[in-house]
């Protein structure tokens, strides 16, 4: 199966990780549009328990517009997704969405602009 995802396994808790994640995307130059807080929500509407686990919406707006202006329904993909949630050891795990898996196959073009996405999250999610 082709990886869909880039992920890095912290030392950190769940609280540790979500607090540093917010600061090592701006540096990369994203910003955070969304968050759903999973374990709450899951409790909320069906009463499942769950680990901590949040999805993060992030948007670097520079490198949207350049994939927006190149195909203009790249943005079913985005924002782009990152995922902090307790690993089964207790420690943080940060993930994202492999670019290179998903918008990057949707053009041609798209490949560079992939591939920086791509650079920029990994970068982002050592910083964490």
């Amino acid at each position: 199966m082709a990886e869909f995802r880039i992920q890095k396994k912290t030392q950190l808790t769940f609280d540790q990780a979500i607090a540093r994640l917010p600061d090592a995307l701006k540096a990369e130059g994203f910003g955070i549009l969304t968050q759903i807080d999973v374990q709450a929500t899951l409790k909320e509407k069906i009463g499942a328990d769950f680990r901590p686990y949040r999805i993060f919406g992030a948007c670097n707006p520079k490198l949207a517009y350049r994939a927006l202006s190149m195909e203009l329904e790249v943005g079913v993909m985005l924002p782009c997704n990152v995922i902090v949630y307790e690993g089964d050891d207790g420690k943080a795990v940060v993930a994202a969405i492999d670019p290179m898996a998903t918008i990057a196959s949707t053009h041609p073009g798209l490949n560079v602009i992939a591939g920086e996405v791509k650079f920029a999250l990994q970068r982002a999610l050592s910083a964490v």
